[in-house]
Order: structure tokens, then sequence, then C-alpha cells
């Protein structure tokens, strides 16, 4: 469905520019060109309603409507990186005492991110840990803050 918005949305700045350009002897190849491409924008609106309604058919034969973020069922996740890759470990610092009232802290567990990176003719894992503690006189929990990525949610 994205994918047919995102085409819709492409012919009308297609149609748009077109319509802009009403110089000399193109202006007639540019009014064929128009027609066309409003017709072909026609039929992938109607293509996207229909399969929109098929969707909602399909999600009332169910039982339960599906939240429109959420993956259909079957579709895989993203797998684990190679396990025969060398791994480097990063711990990152953590508090050493309670960032509220200077208490004493205990482990919870910890946070494992893997993000791949490559050198020159080498691949390696690099896991960042981000130790997790709870402090036994207010117990709140602290952990610090994951590290920046380029690509947001990416390896």
């Amino acid at each position: 469905a994205s994918g047919a918005e995102a085409m819709v949305a492409h012919l009308k700045l297609l149609i748009a520019r077109l319509k802009r350009d009403k110089y000399g002897a193109s202006s007639e190849r540019g009014r064929k060109l128009i027609d066309q491409l409003e017709l072909e924008l026609g039929e992938l609106v109607a293509a996207a309603s229909e399969d929109a309604a098929k969707a909602e058919k399909a999600a009332d034969k169910e039982g339960r409507p599906r939240r429109p973020d959420s993956p259909p069922r079957g579709q895989p996740v993203r797998a684990p990186l190679p396990a025969h890759l060398p791994r480097e470990r990063v711990v990152l610092p953590s508090p050493a005492a309670c960032p509220c009232c200077g208490g004493k802290l205990s482990k919870l567990g910890e946070d494992t991110t893997e993000t791949l990176e490559v050198e020159p003719i080498k691949w390696k894992v690099i896991q960042t840990v981000r130790e997790r503690f709870s402090c036994r006189s207010c117990e709140t929990v602290t952990q610090p803050p994951a590290p920046f990525h380029p690509i947001a949610r990416g390896r």
C-alpha cells in the first residue's frame, strides 16, 4: 500500500511539473504525456482503494483488527549477526553510586546491542553493553544512555 502511495505522489509531481512546461514545440508532446500520466494515476488510485478494501475484509474475517504498525504474521524478523564473526565487547561506564540518594547500586542485568563494523578486509561485531543497576536504598534503576548509531535502528 505504501508503494502505491509513493507512486501516486510521484505521478502527481510529474503532472505538476509537466503542466508548468508549456513552452515551444514540446508543449504538444507534453499534453499527450500529461493525459497518459493522469490515466495511470487514476488506475493506481483505484487499485490502491481495492487493496485497502481487501485488507479490511481480511481483518474482519480474522475477527480482530490488526494494528497498522505491526508486521503481518509469518513475516521474518531480523536475524542475529553471524556467529563466526569476531566480537569486541565494550562495556559503557556506569555510575558508582545512585544519582538520587548516593546509595549503593546492585546489578540487575544488561542490554547488549550488536553493531556490524567493517575494517579494510576485516569484519567484526562490536557488542555494546549497558549495565543496569538498582539502588538498594531508594529502589531507583539506573542505566547509561544508548550509544549513537549513524543510521537510526541500524546495525
